[in-house]
């Protein structure tokens, strides 16, 4: 088999993070039109382009107009209310249940006795310690 076919071509790195970068940006851009949209809703203004617009320019954004109506005719039938409603009351993933736990009292019993042990076993090491020294 000829391994270099898997060879990478540095301008190949450089084509696939400028895909990266424009997803995320064109993602970034379509947020900035909702978040205007949302942001109209929450102050109890109509969710219309101009006022879409305005709100763009104030965050120093150029709007586009072909988003600034699509947005907008994608809200007019979409109660907003509702979506915020259903995608705030979506519950998070379930905490794990406990295992269940096995009789504790004769672990506990053993416990008790380790922990005699090495208690009378630091007493010594610390009483031989102080012969030493005094």
């Amino acid at each position: 088999m000829d391994l270099r076919i898997f060879k990478l071509d540095p301008s190949h790195l450089t084509a696939w993070e400028d895909l990266r970068v424009g997803i995320l940006t064109t993602f970034t851009r379509a947020m900035e039109y909702i978040y205007a949209a949302l942001l109209l809703h929450r102050a109890g203004k109509p969710v219309d382009e101009d006022n879409v617009k305005k709100v763009l320019s104030a965050a120093g954004i150029n709007p586009d107009e072909a988003r600034v109506k699509s947005l907008v005719a994608a809200l007019s039938e979409v109660n907003i209310d509702e979506v915020l409603k259903t995608a705030t009351a979506m519950p998070a993933a379930p905490a794990p249940a406990p295992a269940p736990k096995a009789e504790e009292k004769p672990e506990k019993k053993e416990e008790k006795k380790e922990e005699e042990k090495k208690k009378e076993e630091k007493e010594e090491a610390l009483a031989g310690l102080s012969a030493l020294f005094g």
